[in-house]
């Protein structure tokens, strides 16, 4: 099932980036980390289903009924191209291209292959196939976006430390318009506030974000299937732009941001080389002030500036800005403990019982923590900071008619009676303590599970310290056996045994 869901995830992703964003075939493929073909069966089933975006409310089985049906196929002969009259086609014009040829292919063998898989029959053929990419850029389509080498010096004012600010630098493809701007840091959080930052002065959204393959944007740099930062790919999505990295090792697909990088050194940068700043504001207040001047700086060999022909070119076809700018949120994985409950950043949040021994995805706000099995929202709490403590909604507890009867505070209470009845007097007080004794399974299972290192013998002489001292805890009962106190004599060993305690019930109970 994670599996299904995984790949139901990537399709409804490939729709939005074809009917939504209109990209193309091989810019979807290098987002999703997919084959060009795969794109291509995708959208023909998503239109033989008469699918449209957006989606209608389908869970992910039923989609992949719908698109994936359960038929026998026939099988089709493809016609095979005469590849030697092919080639003196390509020869003898020279201004003709292989597209041209496939689809005049296509229109007599409407069955044949694909242009991919008849490129690569052709290369096959031929030995050699030049693929050289001619960038071109749309109006709207493309912004390209990467840190400059040079950083600016931001001074301490009270320690007279210097913090080197990198510039990030984001360029429009078709009228070289430029964004500019200092960050404390390249991390992921300083990206994706650049990146808000960048379309808000903008005033619109580009198709696509063409990033370089550090680590903030591509999580793992591929030239065929660069894996996005999962916090990156959701932020363009937020926004409706597609993210498609720059392909190692390919200088020609990020030229555009590193003649644009090179700019902003020259002339923002050198220019403000003889002053000194001392906040983050400052500097960007002073960049702001040099990127104005820049973009209205007449061209040499063109008419207007990059303002005007920004105005011009590529506002017009940007999309609109979403109601409201994307919230950074940071994306983990955590499983479900037989508590119900995830530890989220030391804290613990409760999720539907029955998916204990799950593997979660969670969104973490600076607000809020939200819980996702597979593509589907389980849970959702306010953000806490207390370390240790539980946020628990009372609906993802089992009810009093459902079957709970696996992990109970009776069971564990009896298990860490065969232990000894000290043990099972430390675990019946540590539930007991707690407001739900399911918040204190993970403590107990702690405690227990500390038989396997130090002899179930030494764990029950160490809790019976820790019933002395009042020490009932999982580090308080560790940290006994790491230091071999339970070796030792206890504290007033005479008024021990019996321990006079109501959560002791004496070795008769557990050995029922």
């Amino acid at each position: 099932m994670p599996q299904l869901r995984v790949a139901m995830r990537k399709i409804r992703e490939i729709l939005r980036l074809a009917w939504s964003c209109g990209q193309s075939r091989k810019a979807i493929a290098v987002s999703c980390g997919v084959g060009k073909t795969t794109v291509t069966d995708t959208i023909a089933r998503a239109a033989a289903a008469n699918l449209s975006w957006p989606l209608p409310d389908l869970d992910d089985e039923a989609l992949e009924r719908l698109l994936y049906p359960l038929t026998i196929h026939p099988v089709i002969r493809v016609a095979e191209p005469d590849w030697s009259a092919l080639h003196n086609e390509l020869t003898r014009h020279k201004n003709l291209t292989i597209m041209l040829l496939w689809q005049e292919y296509k229109q007599s063998n409407p069955s044949g292959y694909q242009y991919s898989h008849f490129c690569t029959l052709y290369n096959r053929w031929h030995k050699k196939l030049d693929l050289s990419m001619r960038q071109e850029h749309r109006a709207g389509e493309k912004l390209f976006v990467d840190y400059c080498g040079q950083t600016i010096p931001i001074v301490d004012a009270s320690t007279g430390e210097i913090h080197e600010a990198p510039v990030f630098v984001a360029v429009m493809g078709a009228s070289n318009f430029t964004y500019a701007e200092a960050t404390w840091s390249q991390s992921l959080s300083d990206w994706i506030g650049a990146h808000v930052r960048t379309f808000a002065f903008l005033g619109g959204v580009p198709k696509a974000v063409v990033p370089d393959n550090l680590r903030a944007a591509v999580t793992k740099a591929c030239r065929y299937e660069p894996k996005i930062n999962t916090t990156f790919a959701e932020m363009g999505a937020h926004y409706g732009t597609a993210i498609i990295p720059a392909r190692v090792r390919r200088p020609k697909d990020k030229a555009k941001v590193e003649v644009g990088v090179q700019i902003v050194q020259r002339f923002i940068l050198a220019g403000l080389r003889n002053r000194t700043f001392f906040s983050l504001a400052e500097a960007n207040a002073a960049i702001r002030e040099r990127l104005e001047k820049l973009n209205t700086r007449p061209f040499r060999k063109l008419p207007g500036n990059r303002l005007s022909r920004f105005l011009e070119i590529d506002c017009p076809e940007l999309l609109p800005l979403p109601s409201s700018p994307y919230e950074f949120a940071h994306w983990l994985k955590a499983r479900v403990h037989i508590d119900y409950h995830v530890e989220v950043k030391d804290h613990f949040y409760s999720v539907p019982h029955r998916l204990r021994g799950e593997l979660l995805d969670v969104r973490l706000t600076e607000k809020a923590v939200e819980c996702f099995h597979g593509s589907i929202s389980v849970a959702s709490h306010q953000r806490s900071f207390l370390k240790g403590k539980h946020t628990t909604c009372g609906e993802h507890m089992p009810t009093a008619h459902r079957e709970y009867a696996e992990w109970t505070p009776e069971r564990l209470i009896k298990w860490a009676g065969t232990m000894g009845p000290a043990t099972a007097a430390v675990v019946e007080e540590i539930l007991s303590r707690r407001a739900f004794p399911e918040h204190g399974f993970r403590s107990c299972m702690g405690i227990i599970s500390l038989a396997k290192q130090f002899t179930p013998q030494r764990l029950e002489a160490a809790c019976q310290r820790a019933v002395v001292i009042k020490g009932s805890s999982y580090k308080s009962i560790k940290s006994i056996l790491i230091n071999n106190l339970d070796s030792k004599p206890l504290p007033r060993q005479l008024e021990l045994l019996p321990v006079s305690h109501g959560n002791i019930r004496g070795t008769d109970y557990y050995s029922k």
